[in-house]
């Protein structure tokens, strides 16, 4: 070969590399810090809406928060846990599993009918006894919200004179009561809004127990941290707060 073509030849070779190499750069510099992977989390099942709808890359699994806490207690691989309560967070955080827990979001307990049902006008309907209600267990958030709920009001009575059936979520109380298996039950405000047209929402009265969401990033060998710190910043920040509200939550004061 020539040795003008042979010189020619490798010029345009280290200007292809040097071309290739800067858009590598550009690309980098471009890419969010952290965003290397996706991170996975762990949360309530009445965050099972919003949060994928907020944010589509992360691996999710949801459930009731009790049931998330005892998964990652005994190593599920998690790298942030959104939990409907502030309690099961906590419990992590001083066992040194987790980052200490923002508060992103709020909720409040409402009662919900199959929708077009006339039975159950309000808690007042459930005094009577002999329907069909929808709990959750007394170990999940909403379980745990609606008994103390009750108590709060002096209707604990009507969880011994219906037919209670004990869900393992509050997705589950939804689902029972959205197909008529169930006459009544106590859902968040944002579960019965998701399923207008199958389920009728009936306000609860003032004075309810806070339904307060909390966010950490979980403690553990092999953790994604800077993916999980990415995924809670957007979760607080203008965006997160924006698709919050859109789904019904409340929202905490900023700061």
């Amino acid at each position: 070969m020539p040795r003008f073509l042979e010189d020619g030849r490798r010029r345009l070779v280290v200007v292809a590399i040097a071309a290739a190499a800067v858009v590598a750069v550009v690309l980098l510099a471009a890419w969010p810090a952290g965003s290397h992977r996706a991170p996975t989390v762990y949360g309530a099942s009445s965050l099972r809406t919003v949060l994928p709808a907020l944010d589509g890359a992360p691996q999710y699994s949801f459930a009731g928060s009790d049931v998330l806490q005892t998964q990652i207690e005994h190593g599920a691989p998690a790298d942030v846990f959104a939990s409907a309560s502030a309690k099961q967070p906590q419990a992590l955080f001083a066992e040194g599993r987790c980052d200490r827990p923002v508060t992103f979001a709020t909720n409040r307990l409402v009662l919900v009918v199959p929708d077009g049902a006339a039975a159950v006008r309000g808690l007042a309907s459930l005094r009577s006894g002999g329907l069909r209600l929808a709990v959750g267990t007394a170990g999940v958030p909403v379980g745990a919200y609606t008994r103390t709920l009750l108590d709060a009001l002096g209707q604990s009575a009507v969880l011994e004179r219906n037919r209670v059936s004990a869900e393992k979520d509050v997705a589950s109380v939804l689902a029972k009561v959205a197909l008529r298996s169930a006459d009544a039950g106590f859902v968040y405000h944002t579960d019965a809004l998701a399923a207008r047209g199958r389920v009728r929402e009936i306000a609860l009265p003032d004075g309810q127990p806070p339904v307060t969401y909390r966010l950490c990033a979980v403690r553990r060998e092999g953790a994604d941290r800077d993916g999980a710190a990415a995924f809670i910043g957007h979760v607080t920040g203008p965006e997160g707060r924006r698709a919050l509200a859109r789904a019904g939550f409340g929202l905490p004061p900023r700061g």
